[in-house]
C-alpha cells in the first residue's frame, strides 16, 4: 500500500505536470486523485492526460480516481481593442456583445442586464476592480467605478447574488459531460452550483447515459450557501471552491463559511475537498508561506477529507515539492493530538437502518480500548460502511475490500479509506478464507503476529450490498 495519508491530496494537472514522468512522480509523492480542468486546453489534450493516468494506474497496480472540473457559466469580459483604464467615480457601460462598440464594455453573459439591480456590486479580475450598479437601460448596464484599475480582455466578472437566469451547463460543459461518460471519469466538478436543481440537471444527463460518474458540487456562490443542505443531500461530494466564493461573499465571511460547509458535509457522510490558494506562493517559490502552511493544517483540523492543489501543480515551478510539503503537513496534523480521533459526529445524518451506525460506533469504541489494532478491514459492495466509519476519523487505516473497481475509485476520496480490489467469490466466512485473509494481512499489509484488525461486512453474502451486520476482531497468527 502506498500513500497512506488519512487526508487525501488532489492535484490539478497542467502544462507543468502532465508529462507521464511527472504524473507518476506526483502519485508516488502522495497524490490521491488527479484533477483535469476543462477551463483550459483542448479535449484532445485532456484525453492524452487521462490516458497517461490510466496507464500509470495499471503499471503502479494502484487505484487512482480522476476529477474532471466543468468550467460552468463563468462570466468574462469580451474582446477589447486594448485594456481600459478606469478611475474611481467613472461611469462605465456593460452589454452582452462580443467586441467593444460605442465605448461599451462587452460581456459574454446574455442575462447581465436582467440579473443586476441598482446598488449591486460588479467585481472584475478576482475583485481587483469593483463597481456598483447605477441603473440599467434596456440591455445596457451603467456602473460607477469604486476602485481604479485596468480592465483587460477575457478577465472574469462576478455579480454576487446575481446570474439567476444563467444555465448551469454551457455548450462546452455538455461536450465535456459526453467526454466524461465516454471515458468513465470518476467525478465531475459542477461549477457555480446555486440549488439542488442544478445538480439534478447534471444527474439526469448522467443517468440518461447509464453513467456511474459521481458529482462534486463546487460551492462558490452565495446562493449555494443559502441552499447548502439540499445541495449536500443531492451531491456525491462537496468542494469548498474558495476562489470565486471569496469574491462573491465578503472575504471575512469565508473562514466561517468553510467550517460550516465542511461540518455539514461530514455529518452527511459526503467527502469534502478544500481548494484554492492553499500553497499559492509555491507557484513561484520552493517553500510555502507560514500562513499557507497554517491554512492547509486548519482545513484538515476543520474535517476536510481532501485538500487540493491548483496552479501550484498545474503551472507552478515546483509541482512535486508542493505535493511533498502538503503531504508532510497532512501527516503531521493527523498524527497530532489536535485531530479528534475515533469519535462519530453527534449530528451524523443516517438512513433508517441503525445497524451500520451501531457497528461504526462500536469500531470507534474498540479503537479507544483495544491495543495493537492496526487497521479496519471493511468488506463492502457499495462503499457505504467505509464512508460511515471514515467520519469517526479512525486512528488506523480503513482497508476497504471491494470487487467493483469503480467503487474502489470512489472510496479513495474518503478520509482514511484505502481501497483494495478483492474477488467476492473468494471472500467467505470460513476457515479457508480467514487463512487467506491472515496471509494477506502479513504479506500484503505487513502486519505482525499478535496485531489486531477489526473486520466488518455482511453475513451471509459478505460483499453483496446488503447492510453491514457483523463485526469481528481478528488477531494475526
Amino acid at each position: 500500500m502506498k500513500n497512506l495519508s488519512a487526508t487525501k491530496i488532489v492535484s490539478t494537472l497542467g502544462p507543468a505536470s502532465r508529462s507521464e514522468e511527472m504524473i507518476r512522480n506526483l502519485f508516488r509523492a502522495g497524490v490521491t486523485m488527479f484533477r483535469i480542468n476543462s477551463s483550459h486546453d483542448s479535449i484532445e489534450t485532456h484525453q492524452d492526460t487521462l490516458n497517461k493516468i490510466r496507464k500509470i494506474e495499471k503499471e503502479e497496480k494502484a487505484i487512482i480516481p480522476v476529477l474532471l472540473d466543468l468550467q460552468g457559466p463563468k462570466i468574462r469580459i469580451g474582446q477589447l481593442t486594448q485594456p481600459i483604464t478606469v478611475n474611481a467615480g467613472d461611469i462605465v457601460k456593460f452589454k452582452h456583445q462580443k467586441t467593444q462598440e460605442n465605448n461599451i464594455i462587452p460581456v459574454d453573459y446574455e442575462g447581465i442586464a436582467s440579473d443586476v439591480s441598482q446598488g449591486e456590486k460588479i467585481l472584475i479580475d478576482d475583485g481587483k476592480i469593483q463597481l456598483i450598479v447605477e441603473k440599467t437601460d434596456g440591455d445596457v448596464v451603467y456602473a460607477k467605478v469604486l476602485t481604479s484599475g485596468e480592465i483587460k480582455p477575457r478577465k472574469g466578472l462576478n455579480i454576487p447574488g446575481g446570474t439567476g437566469s444563467i444555465d448551469i451547463l454551457t455548450e462546452t460543459d455538455l461536450k465535456y459531460v459526453d467526454f466524461a461518460v465516454t471515458n468513465d471519469i470518476d467525478y465531475l466538478g459542477l461549477s457555480f452550483v446555486r440549488s439542488k436543481e442544478d445538480i439534478i440537471k447534471l444527474r439526469h444527463l448522467l443517468n440518461k447515459n447509464n453513467s456511474r460518474t459521481r458529482i462534486i458540487s463546487k460551492i462558490e456562490k452565495p446562493q449555494a450557501l443559502e441552499n447548502i443542505d439540499e445541495i449536500i443531500e443531492q451531491s456525491d461530494g462537496i468542494m469548498v471552491a474558495r476562489g470565486d466564493l471569496g469574491i462573491e461573499i465578503k472575504t471575512e465571511k469565508l473562514p466561517i463559511a468553510q467550517k460550516t460547509i465542511i461540518k455539514k458535509a461530514n455529518n452527511a457522510r459526503k467527502p469534502v475537498i478544500v481548494a484554492t490558494q492553499m500553497l499559492e506562493s509555491m507557484i513561484d517559490n520552493p517553500i510555502p508561506t507560514r500562513a499557507e502552511t497554517s491554512d492547509v493544517a486548519n482545513a484538515i483540523l476543520d474535517g476536510a477529507d481532501a485538500v487540493m492543489l491548483s496552479g501550484e501543480t498545474a503551472m507552478g515551478k515546483y509541482p512535486l515539492e508542493a505535493v511533498e510539503i502538503m503531504k508532510k503537513i497532512a501527516d503531521d496534523i493527523n498524527s497530532s493530538q489536535f485531530v479528534k480521533k475515533n469519535e462519530l459526529p453527534k449530528e451524523l445524518l443516517t438512513e433508517c437502518n441503525p445497524i451500520p451506525v451501531s457497528i461504526a460506533s462500536s469500531v470507534a469504541e474498540i479503537l479507544k480500548n483495544l491495543p495493537k489494532v492496526k487497521g479496519i478491514i471493511a468488506l463492502t459492495a457499495t462503499g457505504y460502511t467505509p464512508a460511515l466509519i471514515s467520519e469517526c476519523r479512525p486512528s488506523v487505516p480503513i482497508y476497504a475490500l471491494c470487487s467493483d473497481f469503480k467503487i474502489c475509485r470512489f472510496m479513495q476520496l474518503h478520509n482514511s479509506v484505502f481501497s483494495i480490489i478483492a474477488d467476492d467469490e473468494e471472500i467467505k466466512c470460513d476457515k479457508e478464507s480467514i487463512t487467506k485473509l491472515n496471509n494477506f494481512l502479513i504479506n500484503g499489509l505487513k502486519l505482525k503476529k499478535g496485531d489486531n484488525v477489526i473486520l466488518t461486512g455482511s453475513i451471509p453474502y459478505i460483499m453483496s450490498g446488503l447492510s453491514t451486520n457483523f463485526l469481528k476482531i481478528h488477531t494475526v497468527v
